[in-house]
């Protein structure tokens, strides 16, 4: 049978601020620029979630899209739309909010809640320009 790709995408808007704590300010400024702002910026961020699959031979589905609809609402959006990464978000805590470092705690978030093998990728689109995709380990 036939490998099938379906991807859900969502949005939400998030605020983060760049900073590794073991560096200087000064160290922190010049990598970071405006994205140390110690109140941190915001992002209306644009967030793929690919599942794979072979089609259930009685729905036709990969996975439910409704099903797939919820999982991200409740393990993502709700948790991150309008909040400071940094420090409203549980999965998120301890780790430098780069987009690179969302998209890997993002997949953290959803694999476990999916079907075993299911999830295929993460895209997470921080702005327009920038985006990041991760396949898992």
């Amino acid at each position: 049978m036939a490998r099938v790709y379906v991807t859900r995408t969502v949005h939400f808007n998030a605020a983060h601020r760049l900073h590794n704590p073991a560096k200087s300010d000064a160290w922190n400024r010049r990598t970071y620029g405006r994205c140390n702002n110690p109140n941190g910026h915001g992002h209306n961020y644009a967030l793929e979630v690919t599942v794979a699959g072979e089609p259930d031979k009685d729905t036709g589905y990969v996975l439910d899209l409704s099903d797939l609809k919820r999982i991200v609402q409740d393990k993502i959006v709700d948790k991150c739309d309008h909040a400071h990464l940094n420090m409203d978000v549980d999965f998120m805590q301890g780790v430098l909010p780069s987009t690179e470092q969302f998209a890997i705690a993002i997949w953290r978030e959803l694999e476990n809640a999916l079907p075993a093998g299911a999830l295929h990728k993460i895209r997470l689109a921080e702005t327009n320009n920038n985006s990041v995709e991760y396949f898992g380990e």
